[in-house]
């Protein structure tokens, strides 16, 4: 069974009681802390002032990081969420200690709150509900929210896919927008979660009362691998739209170099008859024609015949 509680506008509260096991597991989530919110664990919890200064939403994280204190844990950590078309980093913080584990959710991270209310209708489902274990819980939590790092490379696949059905569609110019926006979008999610797997790596060493020490290593042990398996795909994506781009610049390049090839033999063409038009316009004496009863046809005769001697010198030399 499960108790939920709300105590105000940004605190929730979810315990897990399963009636095989004498204690409970309490789960409090924060949304958008305020001083409020601060005071509020102040009061219940004994907390440093410096780790609870991180929850404020008012302050930033730029990387994870892992706090030890007396008797519970501090981590931050960042997670990619789509704002605005662009991927930026959200920032999660975890107070983990006996038999609670607190999380403040500043940025309205979609995939805590979607867990936080599965929790909430489905308790007996959780592992941590069987355990009653603030180290199991946590593990779900990063699992679930991994989970929502895999759907954003998903997404980056099928766009991927769309840019290179844009780019052998000759929709090059289309192409360059949406070139510029995945990479940037690739390299953002690269950064935020770069640091992860030392973070997961140090949660290895976390202890249970409730749980052996190895089946924590091994649950944490496989958010590791999952970390590492979401930075080879980074991998793999940030070399496919590195290929693509390169592929689609080839092809402004060489639509570029056949817009020039044909204005150059254009200007070719028209630099001999510019030429005898300037040449006839002058009316000096002594050139030839000015005075015959046909001039005008026999100059327009000379230049059709100029202009076909070009074209046929261009076309021997396979230039058009």
């Amino acid at each position: 069974m499960s108790n939920y509680k709300k105590i105000s506008d940004r605190i929730e509260e979810l315990t897990l009681d399963n009636p095989r096991i004498s204690s409970s597991l309490k789960w409090l989530n924060i949304t958008n802390a305020g001083k409020t919110e601060i005071d509020y664990l102040r009061k219940n919890y004994h907390f440093d002032l410096v780790h609870l200064k991180v929850a404020a939403a008012s302050v930033s994280f730029q990387r994870p990081m892992i706090f030890r204190g007396q008797d519970y844990l501090c981590l931050v950590l960042h997670f990619p969420i789509f704002k605005e078309g662009m991927i930026v980093a959200a920032e999660i913080d975890f107070y983990v200690g006996h038999k609670f584990l607190i999380s403040v959710n500043n940025n309205n991270l979609k995939a805590l709150t979607s867990f936080y209310h599965f929790s909430k209708k489905s308790p007996d489902s959780l592992l941590a509900y069987s355990l009653e274990s603030s180290a199991i819980l946590l593990y779900e939590i990063l699992g679930h929210l991994i989970d929502g790092c895999y759907q954003l490379l998903d997404e980056n696949s099928l766009k991927i896919n769309e840019i290179e059905e844009l780019i052998f569609s000759e929709k090059q110019k289309k192409s360059v927008e949406r070139i510029l926006i995945l990479r940037r979008n690739i390299v953002n999610i690269r950064k935020i979660i770069q640091n992860h797997k030392n973070i997961f790596q140090k949660l290895l060493e976390m202890e249970s009362s409730l749980v052996e020490k190895a089946a924590i290593k091994k649950y944490y042990t496989g958010l590791v691998e999952h970390s590492k398996r979401i930075w080879e795909n980074l991998d793999n994506q940030k070399e496919m739209i590195e290929v693509l781009n390169n592929t689609n610049e080839s092809f402004l390049n060489s639509r570029m170099a056949d817009i020039m090839r044909t204005l150059t033999i254009f200007s070719v063409i028209i630099f001999p008859l510019t030429l005898l038009a300037a040449i006839f316009a002058m009316r000096t004496e002594g050139i030839p024609l000015i005075n015959h009863p046909n001039s005008f046809w026999i100059i327009i005769g000379i230049m059709f015949l100029c202009s076909l001697t070009m074209l046929v010198f261009f076309k021997h030399k396979k230039w058009l």
